[in-house]
């Protein structure tokens, strides 16, 4: 399948923020603690489903912090074997691996989740979600941003998701600077 083809099955659709996404997170969150047990040493609930009253696209993303990852040829069988899909995996500039579900031949199944796979630290994800819960007008201005650009790239999510990024990063520095080391 194409590129194009896959973002035809797959685009870019926002919703209302469903209060339901932290049922999600929390089923998901036990499988992987059930999955993985004291090689979890941190796991959080990210993006924009983790911001309520967010418009976000109905995704629900998780940010798994483990030591595991220097046997991540292991982990990510392990991972495939509980239902997940492999979409990328690097070693540079840091290892990570990047998996999603949900995602079938016939287009997004009832729940979607992405589950980034890192090294424990200082990960931006979780500061740029708690300055959008506590700046209620930033998280207004992210969801007209998003809902312009999810117009503009609906069959783009590439284009969507670099077209946000200055956004992202100069909110994280700003959520950095006033929550100095709270993810350390």
């Amino acid at each position: 399948m194409s590129l194009e083809e896959l973002w035809r099955l797959f685009p870019v659709v926002l919703r209302d923020n469903d209060p339901g996404y932290r049922h999600w997170y929390d089923d998901e969150a036990r499988r992987l603690h059930r999955l993985l047990g004291d090689r979890v040493v941190r796991l959080s609930h990210i993006g924009s489903t983790a911001v309520p009253g967010l418009r976000a696209k109905p995704t629900v993303d998780l940010l798994l912090e483990t030591e595991a990852l220097g046997d991540s040829e292991r982990l990510a069988g392990e991972l495939r074997a509980a239902g997940w899909t492999v979409m990328s995996a690097q070693r540079d500039p840091f290892p990570q691996i990047s998996l999603n579900k949900g995602y079938t031949p016939d287009g997004f199944a009832d729940k979607v989740f992405h589950l980034h796979v890192r090294q424990p630290g200082d990960w931006g994800e979780p500061y740029f979600r708690d300055y959008l819960i506590d700046h209620s007008d930033v998280a207004a201005e992210y969801a007209t941003l998003k809902t312009v650009l999810a117009a503009r790239f609906t069959y783009d999510r590439d284009a969507y998701t670099t077209a946000k990024a200055d956004f992202v990063t100069r909110v994280t520095r700003l959520a950095r600077q006033a929550y100095s080391g709270r993810y350390r």
